[in-house]
Parts: structure tokens; sequence; C-alpha cells
């Protein structure tokens, strides 16, 4: 088996912004020049794939399905731990098409052994995916957004299926309207968020579980600019164009930064984490499984 980070992404040709579901999304700049935009959003997600490989990670593609622009964001589309993946159910009907696409991806996925087992949510449950769930591996439990996309008694089932621990975070803005554009666990038990995303309540929670110098507030430039909605391989991060000061507080930290242009994805709302699905994520350490065998 090999350790290298496998991530799932989608084929962007037929991407486009042609709704708007969230208050990101433009639809009168995409219509303003479809073709050119759709180019642009091929090459940028050609370049977040380079350098994800460059980080050393593998990628899986799924094929793009006209009428389904955001299938491009496969963040949403399951929780995946320990080789389970929860299929996701999608709020708003927009992207209720993508459900099917998906759990027919992750069914093929599983006959080639790459995944063990595909699960169904219970009915009346609404979660988006990683997107809304998002594993910290050294803090060894799952954090959870709820009250924009996501519902409240997503928490307990997630919780049931993984057998992890779910600390559950709500959102308090349509904005951030899922976890990951407003939270992202870094490697070494640092986080990258934006409090106003937040409510008090939730805000408290995050401080109890994090200490104060492992705590990096996003401003309000760095969270508009999707640099929290980013990939962490490691002491690697790949995110949107980033503001210098970012940058450099992350680079002072130890973390090296690659940037991608991914604009034509900002349109709709989504970053770069939106736009891959890690796959092999493990509850326990793989050398300490080794070491168990």
């Amino acid at each position: 088996m090999t350790d290298r980070p496998l991530f799932l992404m989608t084929d962007a040709r037929h991407f486009g912004v042609i709704y708007r579901i969230n208050p990101w999304m433009r639809p009168d700049a995409w219509q303003a020049d479809p073709a050119a935009l759709t180019a642009a959003a091929e090459k940028s997600a050609s370049a977040l794939s380079a350098e994800l490989q460059k980080a050393g990670a593998r990628v899986e593609m799924v094929p793009a399905v006209e009428g389904l622009p955001d299938l491009v964001f496969p963040a949403n589309a399951a929780i995946v731990l320990d080789g389970r993946a929860l299929v996701a159910r999608f709020r708003h009907p927009e992207r209720q098409g993508e459900e099917a696409i998906f759990r027919d991806a992750f069914l093929a996925l599983k006959a080639r052994g790459l995944l063990s087992e595909v699960i169904e949510l219970p009915n009346k449950v609404l979660q988006e995916g990683a997107g809304d769930c998002i594993w910290d591996a050294d803090r060894g439990f799952f954090w959870a957004g709820y009250g924009q996309r996501s519902t409240s008694n997503s928490l307990p089932v997630i919780e049931s299926v993984f057998g992890q621990r779910v600390v559950g975070l709500e959102l308090a803005t349509d904005r951030f309207y899922h976890l990951d554009t407003c939270f992202c666990p870094l490697a070494g038990g640092r986080i990258l968020y934006y409090p106003p995303a937040f409510t008090p309540q939730s805000l408290g929670i995050i401080r109890t579980h994090v200490r104060k110098q492992d705590r990096i507030e996003a401003t309000d430039e760095d969270a508009g600019a999707f640099c929290v909605n980013a990939v962490n391989i490691g002491r690697h991060i790949v995110m949107a164009k980033a503001p210098d000061a970012l940058r450099t507080r992350l680079g002072a930290m130890g973390y090296s930064v690659a940037e991608v242009d991914l604009a034509p994805f900002i349109l709709s709302g989504g970053g770069a984490y939106c736009m891959t699905l890690r796959l092999d994520r493990v509850s326990e350490p793989r050398a300490a499984m080794r070491a168990a065998e």
C-alpha cells in the first residue's frame, strides 16, 4: 500500500456559474464571457491537480456531467475515513443530482479496492460531505459544521458510522455556508479559521479545544480570497492566490504555500479544498497501524 495521499477531483469541462445558491455566486459575471471562463476553469483545475501531485499526492478523476456544474466540488460528496464513505445529501435541488453520480463513483472506487464501504444517510438528514465535516488528525476527531447546509441531526449519525468523536460547530452566516470555507486544520495541531463565520458558542468550543498559540485567525481579506479553503499535505498548503501577509505568516510557522489561480471557482464560492476529496484518511497513523500488525 502506498502512503501517498489520494484525492478525488472532477473534470471541470462542464463547470459554470448558472444559478445562485450562496452569496458568492456570480452568474452575471460568468455570462459576461462563459467560453473564456470555462477555459480558465479547466486550466485552473489542471494547475490544482498538478500542485497536489507535486506535493506527493495521487489524483483520481470523476468525469464531468453537463447540467451539474458544482460536481466540480467533490469535497461535498461524502465524508471518507478508514475506507468508509458516507454519501452526502444536499439541501439545494440544484445539487441533488450530484448524489447519484458520486454514489456510482464511490462504488466504482470500492470495486477497485480504494474504498471498503459506501454508506447512505438516514432519511431527513442533510449532510454535505467533507465540506461540513473535517477530520482533525492531530486531535483525533471530526469538526462538523451545521446550520447552513448540513443539519444538526447529522452529527450523531457521523459519530455512529465512523465510531469517532464529532465536535459540532454552528455556522453563523450564509457567506460561509460550509465549514471548509472558514476552518482548516493544519499539520502540527494549528487551525486556520475565520472567527466571524461562527456563532459565539462555536467560537467558545474552538477556543476550548485549540490552544491560543495554535489558532491562526484569518482576516476578512484571507477569507474573501478563499484561502482558508485550503488543502494541507504535511507542511505543504495548497490554496487560492493568497494575500502577502497570510503567506508570510504561514511561512514563518514552517509551512510552504503553493498558490493556484482559482478565480473562476471563487465566482461560485469555492476554493482548493472544495475541489478535492481526500480518500485515504485513517483514524490512526499508518505507522502505528503497521506496528500493531
